[in-house]
């Protein structure tokens, strides 16, 4: 049992509207997904609160609303990492390698790696089967791995020049 609404509220909005905005990289409709979600969590609150994990039942609101409301454009994901210059060097690279992804994969490796949401919650929110969201995100992990690898290559390349 999760508590009051407002608590709720306060400890996960923030992530959600993040996440959101990561998926949607439109800050409008991160908001509105998000008070939209909340409003409904809220509306039901007797039901939701007693799930085990009610954030991510607004995960699943919020996204399926945003999806109805605008095609997904290009994200900006965050890398938590202990020096700060390495990153953002990190964060770029990921960003760039990040936005080359087609929508429905940019959108699941935001869900589960960003949101830290469960694969059934996923696939639940992109309004698929578990394995198609598997499948999704091996196919997005195994073309981040593709570009990055390019890019490094390219990047040892360019600093063996340099030398």
């Amino acid at each position: 049992m999760v508590g009051s609404f407002e608590a709720f509220y306060a400890q996960n909005f923030r992530p959600v509207y993040r996440s959101l905005w990561l998926a949607f990289r439109d800050s409008g409709l991160a908001e509105e997904a998000a008070q939209e979600a909340f409003a409904r969590a809220f509306a039901h609150w007797q039901r939701v609160e007693l799930m085990d994990r009610p954030v991510g039942w607004v995960y699943v609101v919020a996204v399926r609303y945003g999806m109805r409301r605008k095609a997904l454009p290009a994200n900006d994901p965050q890398h938590q990492n202990d020096d700060p210059i390495e990153r953002v060097a990190t964060g770029e690279t990921l960003r760039a390698a990040i936005e080359q992804l087609p929508p429905r994969q940019r959108l699941a490796v935001t869900l589960r790696f960003y949101a830290d949401l469960p694969l059934a919650d996923v696939a639940d929110a992109m309004g698929c089967a578990i394995g198609t969201a598997k499948s999704t995100l091996h196919a997005a992990l195994r073309r981040l791995r593709i570009d990055l690898d390019d890019l490094d290559a390219s990047r040892e390349g360019t600093t063996d020049h340099a030398r």
